[in-house]
């Protein structure tokens, strides 16, 4: 017999003033049952109604004094569990209320908790609705049954979207290491154009440098040479000047011709600015036109022509990847 059978069993037994296994039960007309003993007492300590009536201390019926029988049944079930529980060594668990000390039968409505007998009768419970505990707890069963009903559902569709947010998640998480590679290739690319560009871009300027520089070398090379064709003159025309008459008139002709038509040829101009500057490019317009390059690749198909199936006017290229139209026309070549 488990504990939940024996309380359920005590509830019938017990006196609902001592809270004891009844002794000597006595039975009244609303079909509660009290010790001998107890319901005595409660009818010397109560005042009869004006018809001579006791009220019963559970459910408050009429009942005469008179009619109290005694319940040799429910006598014997007392005495046979009052013998299993003490023989077993186990306490049963009666809630008794906190005010009045007696166990708690009916429930309050209104307030939603067990009282006692004595609590009904309170100013605190008066004209609330009151029931057995017996009777309310098969209908909040019935309440509790429906709530978890619903919160079960609940609970499933909770787990059901948890499965598809996890199943989101990996989606997710599986899509963003292929994207990643793909937005590193990209920038490596723009990274190698950039590079290439820089370095032809230097190599552009390196060629015009040396070109500037060899000029420029040039230039003072020629002037070199006159200078020292101009100290030469000039060294020549003071000997003779400080010289003999002699040595002055020696092929004078040739020295003055020389004197008369000297000039200096000025090197023709030089290099002294960069013929372009350098600027960067646009690089939202460089991310833009890759983009959609990027873009238009991606329908890029390859193709190999049929030479069997091709039209009779059309020529095809050794490798199958151009043809030429011929139609009377000039001949207009296509790439496949």
């Amino acid at each position: 017999m488990t504990s939940a059978v024996l309380v359920d069993i005590q509830d019938e037994v017990t006196c609902p003033i001592c809270l004891e296994f009844l002794t000597e039960p006595l039975s009244i007309d609303c079909g509660h049952n009290f010790c001998q003993a107890c319901i005595t007492a409660n009818n010397k300590e109560s005042v009869p109604g004006q018809d001579g009536q006791s009220r019963c201390p559970v459910c408050q019926t009429s009942y005469w004094l008179g009619n109290l029988r005694p319940n040799r049944h429910l006598a014997n079930i007392a005495e046979r569990l009052r013998e299993v529980v003490l023989g077993s060594g186990k306490q049963l668990k009666v809630i008794l209320c906190a005010h009045h000390g007696e166990k708690l039968q009916l429930f309050c409505e209104e307030d939603g908790k067990l009282i006692c007998w004595l609590c009904e009768r309170s100013q605190e419970h008066r004209g609330h609705h009151t029931f057995l505990m017996e009777e309310i707890a098969q209908e909040y069963q019935e309440k509790f049954q429906e709530s978890l009903k619903k919160l079960r559902q609940e609970q499933q569709e909770a787990e059901k979207l948890t499965a598809v947010i996890r199943e989101k998640r990996t989606s997710w998480k599986n899509q963003m290491e292929p994207e990643r590679h793909r937005i590193q290739k990209q920038f490596d690319q723009l990274r190698s154009i950039l590079d290439k560009e820089e370095q032809r871009q230097l190599k552009k300027l390196e060629e015009e440098e040396r070109r500037g520089l060899n000029m420029i070398a040039e230039a003072e090379v020629e002037l070199v040479q006159q200078s020292q064709s101009l100290r030469e003159l000039i060294s020549d025309l003071e000997c003779r000047s400080e010289g003999s008459a002699t040595e002055l008139l020696q092929h004078v002709s040739d020295v003055v011709k020389r004197s008369e038509f000297w000039t200096l040829k000025k090197p023709e101009a030089l290099p002294t600015k960069l013929k372009s500057m350098f600027r960067a490019p646009d690089l939202k317009k460089m991310l833009r036109v890759f983009r959609e390059l990027t873009d238009v690749q991606s329908y890029w198909v390859d193709v190999t022509l049929n030479p069997h199936t091709a039209n009779l006017n059309l020529v095809l290229s050794k490798n199958r990847r151009q043809i030429a139209m011929i139609m009377g026309f000039p001949t207009k070549t296509c790439k496949a």
